[in-house]
């Protein structure tokens, strides 16, 4: 049950709201003045406060000023209550720092719309999303309701590429979204002597090219078919239309892209300084999350040799002789050019 505080100097009013909001299911503490209700704040940390603006001893903007000096207080959901005559007050609290305002008189409705919007907007701040295309369809959902980021491509013009096509290049500018509704798409860098990188591997059911979105910049890697595959297209004003409506949204993929960061800077640290053992089990289990087969189905990696070495960054020849010393070690087998994955936790404990 969530816990809301109710600061409000008019008696009538406040219990009036307070029996509004314990219809709904709340647990409402009140309080006649902002000293008291900061008292019970920092007692009882409720889920969202109510505030009135203009109360004896301490009023609203001291009551959210106070908040704002504690950590455990700060991001707490904070409502104003506010009269018709009393918009510039208002502005001024929506500027230092609060959720929303109910002017007065409100209905019942009006104010359980707003409790309920604001604790599922601080739910999903608290929240920690996966930084992968999971964590943002489990977000998507958590702020639309709708069953993933899917809903986005459906309707779309469908485009299909054949294998080594590319989708979009390293330093161009970006005017869509991609899905893959089927096949493999890779990212990758290359050097000035041809050598390629490979960032990241996007199966169906995944999007890329959203990072270059959500910065405002070029694509800083080019994206290539794998494989026979079929792409969707989203024009992007229509995945920004989306981030713009939605400010938890936004805020949650900036937290999940920083994650992103920090999981890129890994992966490379490896790269450099992992032995040639270590880069290929980690290529091969970092690749097994990605296609993520079924449980109780035999764990098949189905990737050339070439693409496989420049996950792992290695050479191919090198990469070939370590898949070898694998098989014979039973980590893995090889049926028809896939690597079959025998042991996992045999594989996963090369990165220790």
């Amino acid at each position: 049950m969530k816990t809301i505080l109710l600061i409000e100097d008019n008696e009538e009013l406040r219990d009036n709201t307070a029996d509004i909001l314990a219809i709904a299911g709340y647990q409402v503490l009140t309080a006649e003045n902002g000293m008291t209700g900061f008292e019970k704040l920092l007692e009882h940390k409720p889920d969202l406060v109510i505030c009135d603006i203009m109360m004896p001893v301490l009023d609203g903007f001291g009551v959210l000023h106070l908040m704002q000096q504690h950590e455990t207080l700060r991001d707490t959901p904070f409502i104003f209550l506010t009269a018709k005559t009393e918009r510039a007050d208002f502005r001024k609290g929506m500027g230092m720092g609060a959720d929303d305002y109910l002017t007065k008189p409100f209905s019942g409705t009006e104010l359980w719309e707003t409790v309920a919007n604001r604790l599922r907007k601080a739910a999903i701040r608290k929240k920690e999303f996966e930084p992968n295309l999971e964590g943002m369809s489990k977000l998507m959902y958590e702020a639309t309701g709708k069953a993933s980021l899917q809903s986005l491509a459906e309707g779309r013009n469908i485009d299909k590429y054949r294998k080594k096509q590319v989708i979009y290049t390293e330093g161009n500018h970006p005017t869509r979204l991609f899905f893959v509704q089927k096949g493999k798409v890779k990212t990758c860098k290359t050097n000035d002597q041809g050598k390629e990188l490979v960032l990241d591997i996007y199966t169906a059911g995944d999007f890329l090219g959203y990072n270059a979105l959500l910065e405002g910049s070029l694509y800083k890697e080019t994206a290539i078919a794998m494989e026979d595959s079929e792409i969707a297209l989203i024009p992007a004003t229509d995945f920004q239309e989306l981030l713009n409506n939605n400010h938890e949204v936004a805020a949650q993929l900036i937290k999940m892209l920083a994650r992103n960061v920090s999981d890129k800077e890994q992966q490379l640290l490896g790269l450099a300084y992992n032995s040639l053992r270590k880069k290929v089990a980690e290529a091969l289990l970092n690749l097994l999350k990605k296609y993520n087969p079924p449980k109780d189905t035999p764990l098949v990696i189905n990737i050339s040799r070439e693409n496989l070495a420049n996950i792992a960054g290695t050479a191919t020849e090198s990469l070939i002789r370590t898949l070898s010393d694998f098989r014979d070690e039973q980590m893995i087998e090889i049926k028809e050019g896939a690597v079959v994955i025998l042991n996992e936790k045999k594989l996963a404990n090369l990165l220790s």
